[in-house]
């Protein structure tokens, strides 16, 4: 009541502070219970989601067989579409006896409803690139490097490669439990698996709440860290970029309207955005990459020593070699959101009668996001850092953005204008995504009509105008725990079908093994 009454007498600056007070008062409890973390000597704790990320993803690289690895070729054959006609026509005779019926739907919604989904697999798999390839590429490495120096980027390698066989996992399960509506609408995710796939096995209460819990968590998320945090960002280097100040509300209405005419038209008019954004700002922050690393060719192997060197034997960093390996696989795992359920959204909508191909489709994303484009940044930074003057390892950097920038400058003046307009395009393909992933967490818990539909739509965009004009530090820290607590339900849905998923992957490779 108070805060009410004093209302007109604070400036937009104390009641920016005191919303943020007060959001933290209510939400740190939750905060530290999601990101709660368990001490590790006197210098270094582990949070809880990371290790839960970290085993699930060993267990199932090593329960698949290395899918991850031994079938790296088959996913990029299956981009470039060398087994699309497995797709066309009829029954190949491997679906036939695997008819069962779930809250009145079939899983095999492709062979029995006579849908094909809605976007390709390349496009199902840069709609879900845009939700991961994002400021933490650009920001997250260099926090990462700060604290655990060089050596961090070895295990945030080896993060991502583990990381592929969460992904195959959860999003083939994600086209296994899609349901498909008369207009052929694709609707699916963790909210189907985790409520249709238990129920096969018993456990349908449990399915049902464990489907709930993630879709509110899902739609928190998408406001928060899908949205209000990337408008921010963005914002904040256009400023920084051009030195325009007090524009926020601006840049932020014009984001909406660029945001809304693209999620208006759903998944397919998202994918069709992507398949072309995607391609054009990773192509452009290699490039950017390539060339600061080409500029310094001869320090190259130097780097790459400081990288082993740093990721056995660190000095200087708070944890030493515990202390480096958290931080490397803490930047792969909040980058590429394997194991978080969120990808499995998107690429529940593509076109295959194989939910397995999809998975192996999906497993490219962590490859391409951490092993790639995070690599690639960790090099820059380390590069360029020699001299000590883009940061000191062992203290964090209190703006990554800032300081991969200062590493890009360092090869070209134009660069960060580059890496500028770099960062609107990760925020924005990031929003159009997460509003994909919002508006399905919506519709299963609000139902799929036109009015709730465009609710939520309608908020995205609103959302989008206040993360570009505030700073609301703790309701950006409240939607990050939103996001990964997300992954709590996943997780446990994942490993209990594991089984599932086992039987698809196999009926997939023996189809085109038939193919010959």
């Amino acid at each position: 009541m108070f805060f009410l009454l004093s209302m007109p007498l604070l400036t937009a600056q104390s009641l920016d502070a005191r919303i943020n007070e007060i959001v933290a008062e209510w939400t740190t409890p939750i905060v530290k219970t999601v990101f709660y973390s368990i001490p590790f000597g006197e210098d270094v704790s582990i949070p809880i989601v990371l290790i839960i990320l970290v085993v699930g993803a060993l267990y199932f690289t090593f329960y698949f067989g290395f899918v991850n690895f031994r079938n790296f070729g088959t996913s990029i054959n299956i981009v470039r579409g060398k087994y699309d006609d497995l797709e066309e026509g009829g029954s190949t005779g491997l679906y036939e006896n695997s008819v069962s019926s779930v809250d009145g739907d079939n899983p095999d919604t492709i062979r029995i409803e006579g849908h094909d989904g809605e976007v390709s697999h390349f496009q199902a798999l840069t709609a879900a690139l845009s939700g991961t390839v994002g400021l933490g590429n650009i920001a997250g490495v260099a926090v990462a490097l700060s604290l655990g120096g060089p050596g961090a980027t070895f295990w945030m390698i080896v993060a991502g490669l583990i990381g592929m066989a969460s992904k195959f996992t959860e999003c083939t399960l994600g086209v296994k439990y899609r349901e498909i509506a008369a207009d052929g609408t694709v609707y699916g995710g963790p909210m189907y698996y985790l409520s249709k796939g238990l129920k096969e096995k018993g456990l349908g209460f449990l399915g049902k709440f464990l489907a709930g819990f993630f879709a509110v968590m899902c739609i928190g998320g998408s406001f928060g860290g899908g949205n209000m945090f990337q408008a921010n960002q963005a914002y904040s280097m256009v400023a920084k970029v051009t030195g325009i100040e007090g524009m926020g509300w601006i840049f932020g209405l014009v984001m909406a309207v660029l945001v809304g005419i693209v999620i208006i038209g759903g998944i397919k008019s998202i994918a069709n955005v992507t398949d072309k954004i995607v391609p054009a700002m990773v192509g452009l922050y290699v490039f950017m990459a390539l060339f600061t690393l080409g500029a310094n060719f001869s320090l190259i192997p130097q780097a790459i020593g400081a990288i082993f060197s740093g990721a056995f034997a660190p000095t200087a960093i708070a944890g030493g070699f515990v202390g480096v390996l958290i931080q490397g696989f803490r930047r792969a795992a909040f980058s590429n959101e394997a194991g978080i359920g969120s990808a499995s959204i998107a690429h529940s909508a593509a076109k295959t009668r194989y939910p397995a191909s999809e998975g192996l489709v999906a497993l490219l994303e962590p490859f391409i996001d951490t092993v790639v484009v995070c690599t690639m940044t960790a090099l820059v930074l380390i590069i360029t850092n020699f001299d000590g003057s883009i940061m000191t390892y062992g203290a964090k950097v209190p703006d990554g953005v800032t300081a991969t920038s200062n590493a890009f400058a360092s090869a070209s003046g134009i660069f960060p204008y580059f890496l500028a307009l770099a960062v609107v395009l990760f925020a924005f393909s990031t929003m159009i995504s997460w509003s994909y992933y919002g508006a399905q967490a919506w519709a299963y818990l609000f139902g799929r009509s036109k009015a709730a539909e465009y609710t939520y739509k309608v908020l995205f965009c609103i959302f989008v105008v206040i993360g570009a004009a505030a700073s609301l530090g703790a309701v950006i820290d409240f939607s990050d725990a939103m996001i990964f607590a997300m992954l709590f339900p996943n997780m446990i849905g994942l490993f209990l079908l594991a089984p599932v998923v086992k039987k698809e992957f196999n009926k997939y490779m023996e189809a085109i093994r038939t193919q010959g």
